[in-house]
């Protein structure tokens, strides 16, 4: 395994991969690596010959009063976890070396930014795709991977290399879980212990819409309310959103049917998490 700090170190890399013939696959990270991570690896492992890590704190991505310098930086274990999990190459690059001066060019993906966690963070999702497109053209992946829990995300940079006519694909691995339900993320460290034992309760709301869905209901208000009894559970948990939209264009849904996003927002202190669910509704 290497791990390089520049750009042009990177395109060195991957020219003598490209004249070997191997497939690219790009895991794009900020670092702090987790389960979740170590199962887009393992899925980059599995389907490319070749397999880069990209660990860079993205500043572009992080709103005013957000945790941006707090964000955990444990590079040496990082990089441990990489090797032992088969990664080819890391890209761990500096501020500098991503945006070298005023950052003029933005990628702005419409609508699908506009709901969930793009209504409270604004300008998350243009540093995201913009980040996301510089890794692109960095690497020139064949394919990308990316986490379910962060579904919105991934519907945006679906929509982005679609319209941009990007030669790469983007695959969506499962949420990974604690055995008690807790998404995996890399917050969950900032978590104090009262706060790690009601964290769960998101899940089990989720779960709760999954079954209201399978058994036929179709109105997301009533989900929702019976969502709030659980949430309302947790002294320590704060719901920012309880949302019901379209799998791919993140739009509401008035009336559920077809594959449905149920996602939910939750403060719990100064820590924010996030966690979804698919569900398909019956037509």
């Amino acid at each position: 395994m290497n791990a390089v700090h520049r750009i042009d170190h990177v395109r060195e890399f991957i020219a003598q991969v490209r004249a070997q013939k191997k497939t690219v696959g790009l895991v794009p990270t900020m670092g702090a690596l987790h389960a979740g991570h170590v199962s887009l690896i393992q899925a980059a492992r599995q389907k490319c010959g070749y397999v880069v890590v990209s660990i860079f704190v993205n500043p572009t991505q992080f709103g005013p009063n957000e945790d941006f310098d707090r964000y955990p930086r444990p590079l040496e274990n990082d990089l441990e976890l990489c090797g032992k999990y088969g990664a080819d190459l890391i890209f761990n690059p500096m501020p500098a070396q991503m945006y070298p001066s005023e950052q003029l060019t933005w990628i702005t993906v419409e609508k699908l930014t506009a709901a969930l966690c793009g209504a409270s963070r604004p300008s998350h999702f243009q540093g995201v795709a913009t980040v996301c497109t510089k890794l692109f053209n960095i690497i020139q992946p064949d394919y990308a991977f990316f986490g379910q829990k962060d579904a919105q995300q991934a519907a945006i940079i679906k929509k982005m290399i679609a319209d941009l006519n990007m030669p790469l694909q983007i695959e969506v691995c499962p949420t990974v879980r604690e055995d008690d339900g807790l998404a995996i993320s890399s917050r969950n460290q900032y978590l104090t212990a009262e706060q790690r034992d009601e964290a769960p309760i998101i899940y089990t709301a989720l779960r709760q819409a999954a079954q209201l869905i399978q058994q036929g209901e179709t109105n997301p208000q009533t989900i929702t309310v019976k969502m709030r009894k659980v949430l309302d559970r947790a002294l320590l948990i704060e719901p920012e959103y309880i949302e019901f939209v379209d799998t791919d264009t993140i739009q509401p849904l008035d009336v559920l049917k077809g594959r449905v996003l149920v996602a939910i927002a939750a403060k719990l202190g100064s820590t924010r998490l996030i966690d979804n669910i698919i569900v398909d509704a019956k037509e």
